[in-house]
């Protein structure tokens, strides 16, 4: 319904939509660049031949070096600056995003051979629970901003299918019809996900329902079909074949119309016959049919032909709107990685199919454990996948290297872009103002419990004995920096220092713990998590700041004189994450790491994964040492070490070879 005046009664006509207090239409439209920082499954001819020409991780004007993106952030923000490089060009976006009652996101994590539950992390608690501090009004607020936004990404043939469940599927559904219209509304699927969610009273709950929108009136669709059960199959193919085995039905090939006049003749495997009424086949079709197989005529008792109808052609039933023939994902399924809110690949499979082409852009923006971008990545569609948790981008790369071929991709985040924006919302209202840097520390300080002190030009605070440095929003804490803490440092007359920073230089942590002990300083290097942009994180005080992991390898030679690199020891902090019952029983230090892989050849840009090795839900067992590997060209050479621990977070070691 439009806005305006109803002619018949004279009053303003009430446009259709969903309402909710401090409901907020305008959507802001943030545009951040993206930083790339890991490539993987690229070969390095294309390495070398994209170098110098190719910003990696988006497409080129052509096309032709497409890289499928895994974006680490806030979908919000993520799918704001797609915009300016994808408004209008992804074909088929899925999202199952959280129901906002009941939602469970922590993870199973397995340490050696033990199992337990990782509890969400500060930033994905409050993203997906606390971020609704106001119920069901502040979750649809939410989900507006992204559904606009994705709309806008849709192409003209594109569809959107939205995941929900019994609790907001009805108030989503009023809002869609705002947004795209409600004569873009396709139809609502309803997904018999189980036998019964058990309630504590009432009717068990056995179904999800995803709501199908198209962008435009013309959209893709491809009719699916559901599979018989072995012994429905049988009963509708009742006869075998003797010549060749097949399992056959037969239909009438004379018409039953009036219209069609009496007693036409066809020969038939030589027979003449003739129909009472009429053949539904020229005599041209039937030579036709019988040149390609001979023996696709079935003869009755009384001497009728019919045409067979054979089992192995058969398509399936004809797809509708209730799915009962898909399953969920139970504890032995091969496919399950561990995430609770997991949906079978089937079901992806099913909607992927309907509603796109190869070649095709599919997208999901709550990506979870990854299974849009692995159904996408085995049907041949390109993908673009993001999420806010670390563990989810971390769960979502192991299973995409464990798809045979998989296609180069690239895994992103906004970084300091997303940071300088956070800065600048929060701490400068007024963007004609210079950004007032002081505030910046002081919050940090604050969340540090380290109180600011003056007269320094690089110390910022101090926390009981130690000094504290706040890192810049925008730029990584270099060696540069922290020797110039140390030199304060010394002059104060302090013996303890604890530098904060968003992202740290390659390399640093050996240098500068080499560094302090020739200074005779007790010097710690803390991650300013990125839990402090939460501003109910903040408020709660709910944030950690944890020390860089030590990571220990070695790059030698074999006896064949190829490099081999092996790690040899790995230490992180943060041990009071882990349940004690667990931390007592772990029995060696490499029970810490999820995955790790190389760079042979580290160019000061983005990691290369040129080697991994990683634990899976079947293989819990992990390589200490890489696949051998050969220089083609003399000289020195930079290899990066990239080890993500149990938790998703990263340690890098920069070393040096010569060839």
């Amino acid at each position: 319904m439009a806005n305006g005046i109803n002619n018949k009664n004279n009053k303003p006509e009430i446009p259709t939509g969903l309402y909710w207090q401090e409901k907020k239409a305008e959507v802001e439209r943030i545009s951040l660049p993206f930083q790339t920082i890991e490539t993987i499954n690229e070969s390095r001819a294309t390495r070398e031949k994209e170098k110098d020409t190719f910003f990696r991780g988006q497409s080129k004007p052509d096309q032709t070096a497409w890289y499928n993106r895994l974006i680490w952030g806030d979908n919000k923000y993520v799918t704001s600056s797609l915009l300016n490089e994808f408004a209008g060009k992804i074909d088929l976006i899925y999202i199952d995003p959280p129901f906002a009652t009941g939602a469970d996101f922590s993870v199973k994590i397995e340490v050696g051979d033990l199992e337990w539950t990782k509890e969400p992390s500060a930033i994905e608690e409050k993203a997906y629970r606390d971020t609704w501090g106001k119920g069901l009004d502040s979750y649809l607020q939410m989900m507006y901003e992204r559904l606009v936004l994705m709309r806008e990404l849709l192409s003209e043939k594109g569809s959107i299918y939205v995941h929900l469940d019994w609790h907001v599927g009805h108030y989503v559904k009023v809002m869609m019809d705002e947004i795209f219209g409600y004569e873009k509304f396709r139809n609502e699927i309803v997904w018999q996900r189980s036998l019964g969610h058990h309630l504590a009273s009432g009717m068990d709950v056995m179904t999800d329902y995803i709501l199908w929108y198209s962008k435009t009136s013309e959209f893709v669709f491809h009719q699916q079909y559901q599979n018989l059960p072995e012994e429905q199959l049988k009963e509708k193919f009742p006869f075998i074949e003797k010549e060749t085995g097949r399992r056959f039905t037969h239909e009438k090939l004379e018409q039953t119309s009036n219209s069609y006049s009496k007693g036409e003749v066809r020969i038939i495997q030589g027979k003449k016959v003739v129909s009472n009424v009429g053949w539904r086949w020229t005599q041209e079709t039937f030579d036709r049919r019988l040149k390609e197989n001979p023996y696709c005529i079935f003869w009755t008792k009384e001497g009728r032909p019919r045409y067979k109808r054979y089992a192995d052609e058969y398509e399936g039933r004809k797809m509708g709107n209730l799915w009962t023939d898909i399953l969920p994902l139970g504890s032995s399924s091969k496919e399950r990685v561990e995430f609770d809110t997991q949906k079978p690949e089937a079901l992806l499979k099913r909607i992927i199919l309907a509603s796109s082409n190869p070649g095709d852009i599919v997208a999901d923006f709550f990506c979870g454990s990854g299974t849009t971008g692995a159904v996408a990545e085995k049907l041949g569609r390109r993908w673009i996948m993001a999420d806010i948790g670390r563990y989810a981008i971390h769960t979502t790369r192991k299973r995409l290297l464990d798809i045979e071929g998989c296609k180069p991709f690239v895994v992103q985040n906004l970084g300091k872009y997303e940071r300088q924006y956070w800065q600048g919302v929060t701490f400068n209202k007024k963007s004609d103002e210079q950004l007032p840097l002081y505030e910046y520390i002081k919050f940090i300080l604050e969340l540090y419990h380290a109180e600011p002190i003056t007269g320094s030009i690089w110390i910022h605070g101090k926390k009981e004995k130690r000094l504290v440095y706040v890192g810049a929003v925008d730029a990584p804490v270099t060696l540069a920096d922290i020797q110039a803490c140390v030199d304060e440092c010394k002059k104060m007359k302090q013996s303890a220092l604890d530098i904060l920073g968003w992202e740290w230089e390659m390399g640093l942590h050996d240098v500068v713990q080499e560094f302090a002990k020739s200074q005779d300083l007790d010097l710690q290097l803390r991650y300013i998590p990125r839990e402090v942009m939460d501003p109910r994180a903040a408020e709660k005080g709910d944030v950690t700041f944890y020390e860089l992991a030590y990571l220990e390898a070695e790059v030698g030679k074999n006896r064949h004189g190829e490099f081999v690199v092996e790690l040899k020891d790995f230490i992180i902090p943060n041990h009071d994450l882990i349940p004690e019952e667990v931390r007592s029983k772990i029995k060696k230090w490499s029970d810490y790491i999820d995955y790790w892989s190389v760079d042979w050849d580290y160019n000061e840009d983005t990691f290369h994964n040129m080697w991994q090795s990683y634990r899976t839900r079947k293989d819990r067992t992990l390589a200490l040492k890489s696949d051998p590997h050969t220089y083609e060209t003399k000289g020195k050479h930079k290899v990066l070490i990239k080890v993500i621990d149990i938790f998703g977070n990263d340690t890098t070691r920069l070393m040096e070879v010569i060839s």
